[in-house]
């Protein structure tokens, strides 16, 4: 985040009600909205996915250890700025998690917090408004497990949408990541609700195999390489019989309940010639990547398109 956002973003978290953190986000709209103004403008009419706020809040916050000693260092110094710390304390201790990647992020802020996603879903169709070659914006719940959830968040998104002005389907569309296990075996109940998905790959990963990624790339996983028990890390190419399961699984009974439903991936394995050789198998529609890996995506999807297109597929297995 811009250091320009950071203190607003603070001031937001620090609020103890919504009234409060209202006054915050109204600071913060404008500067989101420049953000993707600038983005609609680079991207000239073509599709822009924009995934809604995933990280949990403690992550805007000072480290806790950090601050804890800072605040020892006032108290003994006598400084004036120690009851303005403690407060900070007091609320970096409140919002902290034993596991936050698997807390209170995600959807799991819009639903507690809904006024976060409104302010971002009002700058990101207000940018849309004012784009001189109008995009095709997708606005992308993340961390979805329930189908009510992208119920409730994709009503909220609808409820800008009116109050912008602007039409669902037509100005916009709504969709979400799959990267738990229970989105991929409920995707049917969660595709009535959501008009894409994207297979967020490194997530979906690490809660499939009970990997942390952060911790087991350094620790075990280049001792199961040489053991033979992996060919290669799964967060380098998918799993295939495992979490590419998933996915072929989420791929089809969604698609069962939504036939029109877009299909994508959104992490690291989009980049992996392997994985998207599967990806074209699964019937998926796109894959993304980080940009110096885009040239391999290309290729890579190219050779699996050539190798085996999909109408004689389709002719074969029919």
């Amino acid at each position: 985040m811009a250091q320009d956002r950071q203190p607003k973003m603070r001031a937001m978290i620090m609020a103890r009600d919504r009234p409060a953190r209202q006054t915050a986000l109204e600071e913060l709209l404008p500067l989101q909205q420049e953000d993707f103004e600038g983005l609609f403008e680079a991207m000239a009419g073509l599709p822009v996915t924009i995934r809604l706020l995933d990280p949990p809040l403690h992550e805007f916050l000072p480290n806790l250890a950090d601050l804890a000693g800072q605040v020892e260092r006032v108290r003994m110094e006598q400084g004036e700025e120690l009851e303005e710390l403690e407060r900070l304390q007091a609320r970096v201790q409140e919002i902290s998690e034993e596991n936050p990647m698997l807390g209170t992020r995600g959807c799991r802020l819009g639903i507690l917090y809904p006024e976060i996603y409104e302010m971002q879903v009002h700058a990101i169709l207000r940018a849309a408004k004012r784009a001189a070659a109008p995009p095709r914006v997708e606005i992308m719940i993340p961390l979805v497990d329930y189908e009510t959830e992208i119920e409730l968040m994709r009503k909220l998104v609808v409820d800008v949408g009116i109050e912008e002005g602007l039409q669902e389907g037509w100005d916009y569309t709504v969709g979400t990541m799959i990267e738990l296990p229970r989105a991929c075996f409920v995707a049917d109940r969660i595709a009535k609700h959501a008009d894409f998905f994207s297979f967020g790959t490194n997530d979906l990963t690490q809660t499939a195999l009970g990997f942390s990624r952060d911790d087991v790339e350094s620790a075990f996983v280049p001792e199961y390489i040489e053991r033979r028990i992996i060919d290669r890390s799964p967060f380098e190419t998918i799993d295939t019989p495992g979490v590419g399961w998933l996915v072929r699984l989420a791929a089809w009974v969604g698609r069962e309940s939504r036939p029109d439903l877009k299909l994508g991936v959104c992490g690291e394995h989009g980049g992996d010639p392997t994985s998207i050789e599967f990806f074209h198998s699964a019937w998926l529609d796109y894959v993304s990547c980080s940009p110096y890996r885009v040239p391999v995506a290309r290729i890579a999807a190219a050779q699996a398109a050539i190798n085996r297109p999909r109408e004689a597929w389709k002719n074969d297995v029919g």
